[in-house]
C-alpha cells in the first residue's frame, strides 16, 4: 500500500516537472527576437504614462516574462531600469537621426533638446564621443535628484 502510493506520488511529481518544465521551453519560445512594433500615440509610456508620440526618442525594455514595455523618451526607459529589477531579454533605443532602432548594447547617447521628458538624450550607435551608458545612467539620477 506505502509503496504504491509513493509511485503515485513519484509519477504525480515527475509530470508536474516535465509539465512545467515545457511550459518554460515555450515561454522562453515566445519572446521576441526583435523589436515589437509601437502603435505611437496609442500606447503609454511605461514610465511617465505619456504617450509614446515621437520615433526619435523611443525606447523598447522586452521583459523575461513576456512583457513589452515602451517609453516616450530615453531618460523614462533608464529611469524605469533604474528603479526595477525584473529580468530582461532585450532593450532597444530608437535612432535620435535615423528611422531604425538600436540594441542597448550598441546604443550611446547625444544631447538633444527638447526631448519628451526633458531628459535631454538622443541615442546614436558607433559613436566614441557620444555619452556611454553608465553616463547617461549618471545623467538621469542626477536630473532624478534635483530640487523641485
Amino acid at each position: 500500500m506505502r509503496t504504491s502510493k509513493l509511485i503515485t506520488l513519484g509519477l504525480a511529481g515527475l509530470v508536474g516537472l516535465t509539465g512545467g518544465f515545457g511550459w518554460l521551453l515555450v515561454r522562453a519560445q515566445a519572446l521576441p527576437t526583435a523589436v515589437v512594433p509601437v502603435v505611437w500615440d496609442k500606447e503609454a509610456c511605461a514610465q511617465c504614462r505619456m504617450h509614446v508620440g515621437e520615433p526619435a526618442f523611443a525606447g523598447q525594455i522586452q521583459v523575461k516574462d513576456g512583457r513589452v514595455l515602451n517609453f516616450d523618451d530615453p531618460g523614462c526607459l533608464i529611469d524605469w531600469m533604474t528603479r526595477h529589477s525584473d529580468p530582461i531579454h532585450a532593450v532597444y533605443f530608437h535612432h535620435f537621426k535615423d528611422d531604425r532602432w538600436i540594441s542597448k548594447e550598441i546604443t550611446r547617447f547625444v544631447e538633444a533638446s527638447p526631448t519628451p521628458m526633458s531628459y535631454g538624450l538622443g541615442a546614436v550607435d558607433g559613436s566614441t564621443t557620444a555619452m556611454s551608458w553608465d553616463d547617461a545612467v549618471a545623467r538621469v539620477l542626477k536630473r532624478k535628484s534635483r530640487p523641485k
